[in-house]
């Protein structure tokens, strides 16, 4: 007789139609695994005769098989009760890059990445949370070989529950072999037991009542349809052992850890362990990688195989990750679901480098790993016992370096994604206008970004103006300190002149991305850089900033420092024409940007701003403060200051900076580089001298000597 496996939602009163075995097992209430399932869902079948017990060794494809020596089938089974985090997705990977190095060693053989969905907790499994599940993954790159979106799998179906019949024919088996029993304990039963132990002092347990009832009972609580559960009979002694992957010997003595366990509720639905040794001892899979709060289920999932005669997989338990406060990590770190890291601008490689370094290393002091190199190298021997500390900072550095191999044209989607979501775009606008304004806010923010949020994060910033009303209304700081030494009132009182009189350089309307592509049309990320032809409108601004620099007699940080906070309302940031060429393209004719949303000012609006402001400032800092000095540099003799003469004067001799008469190359092209140290060891040659080794985004690090002690 043919049985098939169908969903949980098949009745017994179907059951007993179909199997003699079954007609035993007439479970009061009985009630539907999945309302969703019906008999069209009967995809796998399974041979039985009629004692129910022959054919069964066909379920376990790797009986009499040393699991180690198999080709890698590894599963991973989230439960459809919310989103994919931070611990599921390194489970996920660990499972992922073990089963994609097998398939490369035993390219023809039934290596593969099961993904299987343990919807067993009715009340809390949805089919949104498994979309949602099934979407992160895809996102993640981890992709499955067999899985529930797959009708015609050889080891389906991939949900539990639409694996209910398999479940009743082995808690059948086990039945019928007097390895389980039915148990008709009440709750209120149950609930006294527990308390009378508790107050007893003793391990709170099922004290076995109906572990060895009198048959003649049991078929009595049967004909007056009383409710039962189906109970694992504990073998007297029984030890089990396991050699874990990650932890070594594990061992426990069953019969004084756990009491007869549940196998099948009052219900019909089985429970987690169950459906679990089941479902892995059925699909074949080889080793078991999981985290560590799973360790305690082992003990009773080997249980059930043993009894069903099935081969146990290897075991690998991962330790946790702990937030940086040495807890477990939750939604109070901050972001820990894997949409949020893709909402919020996270690479997928850089996700799946980073989680295969939380709690796994390749024994170097190597941390940048493509896809393919983390398939070749990775061993589930090298996961380590200790906990991983989650650290944004370094998962944003990883996402840095990860960008930093990408070239422009391939982040301007991304950022582009960013921008939309941030509604940048009005709808129904012009696309290429769209693309150039995602291609130029990408360039700008190339070198300083570390998620492709921050670039759209970093143009809602240039799309702005910052500045006070008036200078009372400015906070202490950097800019105000810089006001009042001075140059900074002719410098915007010039710059308000030229812009009304219609004599400051603007981006060119028909050249957009001007600032953005050297003579040779390629792109420019560095950021003190831009590009442009001989009459574009980044040398004209160059040729303005001179001009500015002669009339005022001004240079260095007196002129530059000045010209940035009053067009840009910042002291520091990318260079002034991106920006400008960039605010333009949001304030153009046509424009395709959402001036409200994407929080604009236009540079008329800054101009008028500006002018306002500059009205405000005192009239002892409107003019830069200058000592006349003797020949060897020291103010002359006899002079008489005010005391806020002398504290300007002091001021200005300890802020004096070599830039002011700096008449060398660009800054730029003194090949500054910013990096992170990597590896640091003494000088062979000098005591008191380090070396150091530093990645500075190139193919190859830097190595330098330092003078300071690491």
């Amino acid at each position: 007789m043919r049985l098939h496996i169908a969903s949980m939602a098949l009745s017994l009163a179907f059951i007993s139609r179909h199997a003699r075995t079954a007609s035993a097992f007439s479970l009061k209430p009985v009630t539907t695994f999945s309302s969703a399932a019906t008999i069209s869902s009967l995809r796998a079948t399974v041979e039985s005769d009629v004692n129910g017990a022959a054919g069964l060794d066909d379920l376990f494809p790797l009986k009499g098989k040393d699991v180690m020596q198999c080709p890698p089938r590894m599963r991973f089974a989230p439960s459809p009760t919310g989103s994919l985090h931070v611990g599921g997705a390194r489970t996920a990977l660990y499972n992922w890059l073990a089963a994609k190095k097998g398939q490369l060693d035993f390219p023809k053989e039934n290596a593969g990445f099961i993904l299987r969905v343990e919807d067993t907790d009715v009340a809390r499994s949805t089919k949104e949370s498994e979309a949602s599940v099934l979407a992160d993954l895809t996102w993640l790159g981890l992709t499955w070989d067999e899985g529930p979106d797959m009708e015609d799998a050889k080891f389906g179906p991939y949900r539990q529950s639409e694996r209910g019949e398999l479940y009743v024919k082995l808690a059948t088996q086990l039945l019928e072999e007097g390895k389980a029993y039915k148990c008709f304990s009440t709750k209120e039963e149950l609930e006294e037991m527990k308390a009378r132990q508790e107050a007893e002092g003793t391990p709170t347990r099922y004290d076995g009542t109906w572990r060895d009832a009198d048959p003649e009972l049991v078929q009595q609580k049967l004909d007056e349809g009383a409710g039962y559960t189906v109970r694992f009979k504990v073998p007297a002694g029984a030890r089990i052992v396991i050699d874990d992957a990650v932890r070594g010997t594990v061992s426990w003595d069953a019969e004084s850890t756990v009491g007869d366990f549940i196998l099948l509720r009052s219900s019909g639905i089985p429970v987690y362990n169950f459906c679990v040794a089941v479902d892995d001892s059925t699909m074949g899979i080889t080793t078991v990688v999981r985290a560590e709060e799973h360790l305690t289920n082992t003990l009773r999932q080997g249980l059930i195989l043993d009894a069903l005669g099935a081969p146990r997989p290897r075991y690998a338990h991962c330790s946790l990750i702990l937030g940086e406060d040495k807890q477990k990590l939750s939604k109070r770190h901050g972001a820990t679901s894997c949409d949020q890291f893709r909402l919020d601008g996270f690479l997928p490689d850089a996700m799946i480098n980073y989680l295969a370094l939380l709690g796994w290393n390749d024994g170097t002091e190597e941390e940048i790993f493509s896809r393919d190199e983390l398939i070749e190298i990775f061993d589930v021997g090298r996961v380590v016992k200790s906990p991983s500390i989650f650290d944004m900072d370094k998962l944003k550095w990883i996402n840095s370096q990860h960008m930093k191999k990408m070239a422009v044209e391939e982040l301007t989607n991304l950022v582009g994604e960013q921008l939309e979501m941030m509604n940048f775009f009005k709808d129904a606008s012009d696309e290429q206008k769209i693309e150039d304004f995602k291609f130029a806010s990408t360039a700008l923010a190339k070198q300083m970004m570390q998620t492709t949020q921050d670039a759209a994060l970093n143009a809602r910033e240039v799309m702005g103006y910052s500045l006070p009303d008036s200078f009372e209304q400015m906070a202490d700081g950097e800019a105000k300190q810089m006001i009042k030494q001075g140059n900074f009132y002719p410098v915007a009182t010039m710059i308000v002149q030229h812009a009304e009189a219609g004599e400051m350089p603007l981006p060119d309307p028909s050249e957009p991305l001007a600032s953005f592509l050297d003579k040779q049309k390629k792109v420019i990320t560095e950021d003190n850089e831009s590009g442009g032809e001989a009459y574009s409108f980044p040398e004209a601004y160059k040729a303005y900033t001179k001009s500015l620099s002669k009339e005022l007699k001004v240079k260095g940080k007196c002129l530059f420092h000045p010209l940035r906070l009053a067009l840009t309302a910042e002291m520091s940031g990318q260079d002034i024409p991106k920006q400008l060429s960039l605010l333009s393209m949001a304030t153009g004719e046509d424009s395709v940007i959402d001036q409200v949303n994407a929080g604009v000012v236009s540079l008329d609006d800054r101009i008028l701003k500006l002018k306002a402001f500059s009205e405000t400032i005192p009239e002892e800092f409107r003019a830069a403060k200058t000592v006349e000095k003797n020949s060897n540099g020291a103010p002359k003799q006899g002079e008489k200051k005010s005391n806020s003469e002398s504290t300007a004067v002091t001021a200005t001799s300890t802020t004096a900076d070599p830039l002011d008469s700096y008449e060398g190359p660009a800054i730029t092209s003194l090949d500054i580089k910013v990096g992170r140290i990597t590896k640091v060891w003494e000088h062979p040659e000098a005591d008191k001298l380090y070396c150091e080794e530093i990645d500075v985004g190139e193919d190859e690090p830097r190595m330098i000597a330092s003078g300071l002690k690491p």
